[in-house]
């Protein structure tokens, strides 16, 4: 890779490059507007505003699950240039990225599992992904139907533990990891 390219744009051991923080930004919108969507529907079931954000919610979900496998390979291709997490920490750290990674990938896949298993069809973008038919596959729905709810909600903690965690090693232990994301 050019002197050029990896100014920057590439992730080094003191900071995360553009593309990272470019995935991890713009992921984090996509997660929000996820959330806001469930949490609606949660809260005040089926309204209108609950429809207006969450009637994206397919859509929305698989670009978001696009960006979590082009990011993951890309985190691949720049590990051993990330920034390091040394220590019990470090390896809490990475433990808790391991389960955000598992879920952001488990969570969609058990949607799109249940949606082809429905025989409905979906073409996210105008893209026909799975075609209609007219029959079910029951198993195929099952994992979807048990998990992809209350999983989500974990993922939800989850997100919400990773942000507390930046508020925490910024506050007491003056380390500034959200500098290296921003």
């Amino acid at each position: 890779m050019s002197e050029k390219m990896g100014s920057g744009w590439l992730d080094t051991p003191q900071r995360y490059g553009r593309i990272s923080r470019g995935f991890h930004w713009c992921m984090a919108a996509f997660l929000g507007w996820q959330f806001a969507g469930a949490l609606l529907f949660v809260s005040i079931g089926d309204k209108a505003i609950t429809r207006l954000v969450g009637g994206s919610h397919f859509t929305m979900g698989f670009a978001l699950f696009v960006l979590v496998l082009l990011r993951g390979v890309w985190g691949l291709m720049n590990l051993r240039r990330r920034p390091a997490h040394p220590g019990r920490l470090g390896r809490a750290a990475v433990a808790g990225h391991v389960l955000l990674y598992t879920l952001m990938v488990v969570v969609p896949s058990l949607a799109l599992l249940r949606q082809y298993g429905s025989g409905k069809g979906f073409s996210p973008f105008g893209v026909e992904l799975m075609a209609a038919r007219d029959y079910k596959i029951e198993w195929m729905m099952v994992p979807g139907d048990l998990l992809h709810y209350w999983l989500g909600f974990l993922l939800l903690a989850s997100i919400l533990g990773h942000v507390t965690m930046s508020v925490v090693h910024r506050r007491s232990r003056h380390d500034y990891v959200l500098g290296r994301m921003i």
